[in-house]
């Protein structure tokens, strides 16, 4: 498996009471399809994973492996804080169709880089499915160092990182191990132009669930080395990326999902977007229309 591109972490659309809900899930997926994102993650921490139940997750994971039937990769999120229950979930996705697993370092109990090495060799050893490795120090209290990942680079079961820290170094630490069973993903949506100008090989993306043709773009420009093109389009996003950030993922993303006709808010403890940030919210779904728009015209072209 090579993964590369544009690729979504994609939200979980609820109902008006809190059920999950398949139309708007199954129009999500179309749309994401349409757009030409070129793999999706189901039920990540964008997904609110933590959130779901058991049934849940079966129940998305099979509807995207039906709907996408083979046309792009889907990644599920198998990351826990327990080996022993990473590798049963892990196994579990791959029963169910997935084409990878996307994990992240274990939450809360922060093990020693030693422990992270055995983590995810003990995951790769048992072969259920590709892994990917997924280091986002800010929701884990744990972070994957790049001499760790120098460790489990070669593993023939581990066929990538999705790197959510923002820090230009980082990324071109990483980018040293990079090759065709390798690859160097962004997580970080305000500086994956950047990673992909130097080298990444794409982007695991929050924003491309509302812009999944600007993301496509903006992904083929940059991993084309069109740097003028590219900096320009990720420029106009820009506000898009402020928004996200206003409060916790996925709160601000799937607001503007709501204002599509994608779900209805989010469980608990979290709640839905301010009503302080309402009228921003407004604003950037029309910047939002104008990027997908401006996108179809010009992928069309």
């Amino acid at each position: 498996m090579r993964l590369s591109g544009s690729i979504t972490a994609l939200a979980t659309p609820f109902t008006a009471t809190g059920e999950i809900d398949l139309d708007a899930w199954q129009r999500l997926l179309d749309a994401q399809l349409e757009g030409g994102t070129q793999a999706i993650v189901v039920a990540g921490s964008t997904g609110e994973a933590a959130a779901l139940f058991d049934a849940e997750y079966d129940t998305l994971l099979r509807s995207a492996v039906e709907r996408v039937a083979g046309r792009i990769p889907v990644l599920a999120g198998t990351g826990l804080s327990n080996t022993a229950k990473t590798i049963e979930l892990t196994r579990h996705v791959a029963a169910l169709g997935a084409d990878a697993a996307l994990v992240v370092t274990p939450p809360y109990v922060r093990p020693t880089q030693a422990g992270l090495i055995a983590h995810y060799r003990a995951l790769a050893d048992d072969g259920a499915l590709p892994l990917v490795l997924y280091n986002v120090p800010g929701r884990t209290g744990g972070d994957l160092l790049p001499e760790t990942v120098a460790e489990l680079a070669p593993h023939p079961q581990i066929v990538g990182i999705k790197e959510a820290r923002s820090e230009a170094e980082r990324m071109a630490a990483l980018l040293a191990f990079k090759d065709e069973g390798f690859s160097v993903l962004s997580g970080d949506d305000p500086t994956a132009c950047r990673s992909m100008l130097a080298g990444a090989d794409g982007v695991i993306s929050v924003a491309s669930n509302v812009l999944p043709r600007a993301f496509r773009r903006l992904a083929d420009l940059a991993r084309g080395g069109q740097r003028d093109a590219a900096q320009a389009l990720d420029a106009r996003m820009w506000p898009a990326y402020d928004f996200l950030g206003v409060e916790p993922n996925p709160i601000p993303v799937k607001a503007l999902l709501a204002r599509q006709g994608i779900g209805h808010g989010l469980r608990l403890p979290l709640l839905p977007l301010s009503a302080a940030h309402a009228d921003t919210a407004a604003n950037i779904a029309a910047l939002v229309g104008e990027l997908e728009l401006e996108s179809r015209e010009s992928l069309v072209a």
